[in-house]
This record gives structure tokens, sequence and C-alpha cells, in this order.
């Protein structure tokens, strides 16, 4: 998996703005989930852990999915994006964690990598165009518009379930524990 950009927090500061410890905090959870998934063959990325089913290959490709929702779907109203956008979610309403079973490391690693990036510059650019205040264009059932906050608090949210989850299976695949990633 790539290397974060330089620019890209690392962590969030210690008594910094609303905007540095959220996307900081973004941040940490996505290089950990990076890190407990990095580095592993197919078998890595399929192992399961007790009665679930889950993969740390099938996080990838659901975070990965969740990215481009909550930024593109969710703030820009944009319709999904391959390979969300041939998927018959009614038929098969788990197809992300299903069919990373049929994707290779390289192509889970990939998804996940150009997903983060293409939410970086959608985050940036809505930074720049009404900051945290700014609403979604995807309105809740309610007609309710989310503001960037809320979707990056949600988001912070959702990794912070999944690393969580990451952190069981990759322990029993090779033993790999630990809270962050080595710096």
């Amino acid at each position: 998996m790539s290397e974060s950009d330089e620019k890209v927090l690392r962590e969030p500061p210690i008594a910094g703005d609303e905007v540095d410890t959220l996307l900081g905090s973004l941040e940490r959870q996505r290089r950990t989930l990076a890190w407990k998934c990095g580095g592993l063959d197919a078998a890595g990325l399929r192992a399961t852990v007790g009665a679930s089913t889950m993969t740390l290959g099938g996080l990838l490709k659901h975070l990965a999915l969740v990215e481009d929702d909550y930024f593109s779907g969710r703030l820009f109203g944009r319709k999904p994006a391959s390979p969300w956008d041939t998927v018959d979610w009614d038929a098969d309403p788990d197809w992300e964690w299903r069919s990373a079973a049929d994707d290779t490391p390289e192509q889970l690693y990939a998804l996940w990598d150009e997903t983060v990036a293409r939410s970086r510059a959608l985050l940036a650019e809505a930074l720049a165009d009404g900051g945290l205040e700014r609403l979604s264009l995807r309105t809740w059932p309610d007609d309710r518009a989310p503001s960037l906050r809320r979707i990056l608090i949600d988001l912070i949210e959702e990794y912070a379930r999944h690393v969580g989850h990451a952190d069981l299976i990759r322990e029993s695949v090779d033993g790999l524990v630990g809270e962050d990633p080595p710096r």
C-alpha cells in the first residue's frame, strides 16, 4: 500500500484547530488500517476469525466503498464510480465483502489507495468551499443535510470500528499486534 502524502497529517495535533484534529484522527485510522492489512498475500487477506466471515481484504474493499460513498456520493451527490456502479446492491448487498476474496492483494490495495486519494482531494475541495459547515448534497431520508463535520465524524467512527476488527484478524494471521504503525 502506498505511503501517505507528506502533507497529510500523521496524528491529530495535541492542541490544534478542529479541522486538523478531525483530519489527523481520520488519517491515523487510515494509516493503522493500512498497517494492519499491509504486506499480506491472498491467504492473509482472506483469513477469518471465529464465526465471522469478515476478512482484511473485505475490510479494504468495504472501506473503499464507504470512502467513495461518503465523499463522492453523500458530500458531492455524485453517482457511484467503478466498481460500485455495476453492482446490483439489491441482489447482493454484501458484494464488497464477498467479492474481495476474488481480488488479488494488489487489486485490493490499489482500490483502497486510489479511493483514499480521491477522498483526500474531495475533502480538500469541500474544506475550501464552506469548510466543516459545508452541507452534503445528498440528504438523509428526512431531508436534513449533514455537514462535512458530521461526515468526517461518521467516517472516523466507521474506521475505528473496523480497525478493531483488523487488529483481531491480523493477530490471527501472523501475530502482528499494536495500536499504531512504527514511524
